[in-house]
């Protein structure tokens, strides 16, 4: 009986020093690899004024990504999109072809395709995309500026 406590007690000290291990005394965790930073991913929905935000305030390299189809970016988009079809077979093979380390608006018909495109440019490694919210409908119903090809 004595050696099996003697086991916990030497288990428990060893899970303490392991909890413990990498934290500061403020009890904030220590970066555990020094120099080497966690790729920071940001991959949110917001509403259509929100996403209006960011457009007028956008970075130089923001990129406005409508996922729908050629037929429906012609009937109205987003000044300033590009187009990419949701329903193409390569349509992740061409997702894959942008550059993922630049910020994305990220928006289809009505926040379906564009929502199941955010889970595709997590996984190819993009580091921001933000979808919006009810997509082109949304958007209009907002009242907010649409272009007609």
């Amino acid at each position: 009986m004595k050696r099996i406590a003697t086991v916990v007690s030497i288990g428990l000290v060893g899970l303490a020093s392991l909890t413990a291990c990498g934290s500061d005394t403020d009890g904030s965790s220590a970066d555990s690899s020094p120099g080497v930073a966690e790729p920071t991913i940001e991959i949110t929905t917001v509403s259509p004024d929100a996403a209006a935000s960011i457009i007028d305030d956008a970075p130089d390299d923001l990129v406005i990504l409508d996922v729908r189809t050629a037929e429906e970016f012609a009937e109205g988009h987003i000044e300033g999109a590009i187009q990419l079809d949701f329903y193409r077979p390569d349509f992740a093979d061409q997702l894959a072809e942008l550059d993922p380390a630049v910020p994305y608006v990220v928006y289809c018909r009505s926040g379906n395709r564009s929502g199941q495109t955010l889970p595709i440019m997590e996984s190819l490694g993009f580091s921001s995309a933000t979808d919006v919210e009810g997509g082109i409908l949304a958007w209009q119903a907002s009242g907010l500026p649409v272009v007609v090809d």
